[in-house]
């Protein structure tokens, strides 16, 4: 029996409704994951009664909480709603998460185009 792939949710303030709206929409493909976040992405996604682990918010060490899971191997995929637009103090945080996808070939999508390609690639079914 495998177990069950974990998926991280993050999203800037900015585009936390964003990644509400785009789980609310693919949240029977999403329930078939272990879902982690970062602290109010988390709160606001068990609004819709998935079931997710809330972590600590980015900049108080969410993102690097992800990281460290990235590299032990405990993460899958990251979906993380970026703003572009915006500043943020973490940015170092961000850095480091964004740098460990990519160095343990973790899918990483930041928006909701990259995201939509996650959901149906062929990584990611059952």
């Amino acid at each position: 029996m495998s177990q069950v792939q974990t998926i991280a949710l993050i999203a800037h303030d900015g585009k936390k409704d964003a990644l509400v709206e785009f789980v609310r929409i693919n949240q029977v493909w999403f329930e078939r994951f272990a879902l982690v976040g970062t602290g109010t992405t988390s709160g606001r996604l068990a609004t819709l009664g998935v079931s997710i682990e809330r972590l600590s918010s980015g900049p108080l060490g969410g993102d690097a909480q992800i990281a460290a899971r990235i590299t032990e191997g405990a993460i899958h995929a990251v979906i993380f709603f970026r703003d572009p637009m915006g500043k943020h103090p973490h940015e170092p945080d961000i850095n480091m998460l964004l740098r460990q996808c990519d160095v343990h070939n973790i899918p990483l999508a930041t928006n909701v185009a990259t995201a939509s390609l996650l959901i149906d690639s062929r990584a990611f079914k059952i």
